[in-house]
């Protein structure tokens, strides 16, 4: 997956809004694209450097998807228990990464 079929595929989900809250702390080093539903986040990634998604999820799913994929770290920057690092293009398909992101937008949505 791409970065503007990942971008489409959440503006896509209904409510959604995009931002990027975080430039005064990079300094311009880097971007960080935040998607929101409800104004909360569920979702964002680097567009400078788009390697990797950090993505919200169930403490215990987080669990069973680092056991099982080698794709599935923890965030550069965020809570571990709450948040997940997806690397792109790995052994996470673009079918798999569209449904963590949905499960992660209707976790934040509720």
């Amino acid at each position: 997956m791409n970065i503007e079929e990942l971008r489409e595929y959440c503006l896509s989900l209904p409510g959604v809004t995009e931002a990027t809250p975080f430039e005064k702390f990079s300094r311009g080093k880097f971007t960080i694209l935040v998607f929101y539903v409800g104004g909360h986040m569920f979702c964002y990634f680097n567009i400078d450097d788009f390697t990797s998604i950090t993505i919200k999820g169930d403490p215990l799913a987080i669990a069973e998807l680092k056991e099982r994929y080698q794709a599935v770290n923890d965030p550069y920057n965020g809570n571990k228990r709450h948040w997940m690092s997806v690397d792109v293009n790995s052994d996470v398909g673009d079918a798999m990464l569209r449904q963590l992101v949905r499960a992660s937008y209707d976790l934040v949505k509720k």
